[in-house]
C-alpha cells in the first residue's frame, strides 16, 4: 500500500458521466473510498511549459492544468462537488488517470506527448507512449493469430478483393469509439462504393475491413484485464436490426463466464500487455476471435461488478498502488 494518493483524473466534464456505467466514475469511488485526494481536468486546461520560467500569473510547473478537487458520491444528478480551481502541477501527483473518450486524434495524440513529460516519476494510466503507439484497432494486428481475416487499407482495388472474398464484411473507422461509424456490408449490399467515396472525401485515414462473425449474434464479450492479467467479462447482445454490440447503441450486457479461448487469447496478450504499462485494458472478442485491444478509455466495470460482484476497479487500485509503492521503495 502506497498511503494516501494525490491522483489528477483527465477525462470529459464530469457533468456529462453516466453514473450508473461509467468506469472513470467507478475508479474515482473506489479512490477515494480509500482515501486518495482527487483532481479533476480535461484535456483542454492543460499546457506545457517549456524554457526559462518569466515572472507572471503563471507558476513554473513545467506540465501543469487548471484543475478542481472533487469528491464525488453515488447520487444521480448530485454525483459530484468541486472545490475550488487551482492551477495543479501534474509532476507532483503519485497518479494521472488519462481517461478522456476518444476520438483518437491530433488533439488525443497531442496528450500524450505531454503527459510524458511526467511519466514515470508520477505514474500515467495507461503508460501515454503505449496508448500512442496502440489505439484500439491497430494493437490487435500484433496477434493476426488471434484475429479473423482483417484488411487496414487505403486501396480501392485491395478493399474490393477482400470483400469479393469474404463477401460479408464489417468496415469501422480505424480511431473512433462506441461503434460510431461502424457498418456491416452483406453480399448484396450495393453501398460498399458510396460508404468508401464518402469516407476519403473527408478523411485521410485508412479503414478497417473484417469478415462479418455470425456468433455476434449471441454477443460480443468484453474482457477486463488488469496489468495483463484477465479479471472479469461481460457479454454485449446487439439490438435487434443491429449489427453493433456496443451499449451506446443499445447493445444488452449479460453475466457470462470466460470460456478456454477467451483465457487462451488473454495469456497471448497479457505480457504484451503488462511490459507496456498498460495496466487497464478491455478486449473484445466475438466468438473465438479477438476484434479489439482497447487502452484508451476503457469500459466496463460497472457492469461486471452488477453481473458477478468483482471490483475491477479495486484491482486496478490495488495494482496502481503497488507500483507506486514500488517506485517509493527504489
Amino acid at each position: 500500500m502506497a498511503g494516501t494518493l494525490k491522483v489528477a483524473v483527465q477525462m470529459d466534464p464530469m457533468e456529462s458521466i453516466g453514473i450508473e456505467g461509467d468506469s472513470t466514475f467507478a475508479l474515482m469511488l473506489e479512490a477515494q473510498a480509500r482515501g486518495h485526494a482527487l483532481w479533476h481536468y480535461e484535456v483542454r486546461h492543460m499546457s506545457l511549459r517549456e524554457g526559462q520560467p518569466a515572472p507572471h500569473s503563471w507558476r513554473s510547473e513545467r506540465l501543469f492544468a487548471r484543475a478542481r478537487p472533487v469528491t464525488v458520491q453515488r447520487v444521480k444528478g448530485a454525483h459530484f462537488t468541486f472545490g475550488p480551481e487551482t492551477v495543479l502541477d501534474l509532476g507532483t501527483m503519485d497518479a494521472v488517470l488519462m481517461r478522456q473518450d476518444p476520438p483518437f486524434d491530433m488533439a488525443y495524440i497531442t496528450a500524450t506527448h505531454m503527459l510524458e513529460h511526467i511519466h514515470p516519476r508520477t505514474l500515467v494510466v495507461n503508460d501515454p507512449a503505449a496508448v500512442r503507439n496502440a489505439p484500439e484497432k491497430l494493437l490487435v494486428t500484433h496477434f493476426p493469430e488471434l484475429m479473423p481475416p482483417t484488411l487496414v487499407s487505403w486501396d480501392i482495388e485491395a478493399i474490393r478483393a477482400f470483400r469479393a472474398e469474404h463477401q460479408d464484411i464489417i468496415v469501422k473507422p480505424l480511431f473512433g469509439n462506441g461503434g460510431a461509424g461502424v457498418f456491416r456490408i452483406k453480399p448484396d449490399d450495393e453501398n460498399l462504393s458510396s460508404l468508401l467515396e464518402m469516407h476519403f472525401a473527408r478523411s485521410r485515414e485508412p479503414l478497417m475491413f473484417q469478415r462479418y462473425e455470425p456468433a455476434v449474434r449471441q454477443g460480443d464479450k468484453r474482457i477486463i484485464l488488469v496489468d495483463g492479467e484477465p479479471m472479469g467479462a461481460i457479454n454485449r447482445v446487439p439490438a435487434e436490426g443491429e449489427a453493433r454490440s456496443n451499449m451506446h447503441v443499445g447493445g444488452r450486457p449479460e453475466k457470462i463466464e470466460m470460456s478456454a479461448r477467451d483465457r487462451e487469447i488473454c495469456a497471448a496478450i497479457g505480457p504484451t500487455l503488462r511490459e507496456q504499462g498498460l495496466i487497464f485494458v478491455g478486449i473484445d472478442v466475438i466468438g473465438d476471435w479477438l476484434t479489439e485491444i482497447n487502452v484508451t478509455s476503457p469500459t466496463g466495470l460497472q457492469e461486471v461488478a452488477r453481473f458477478d460482484g468483482t471490483n475491477l476497479a479495486g484491482a486496478i487500485w490495488d495494482c496502481i498502488e503497488a507500483k507506486i509503492a514500488a517506485r517509493q521503495r527504489a
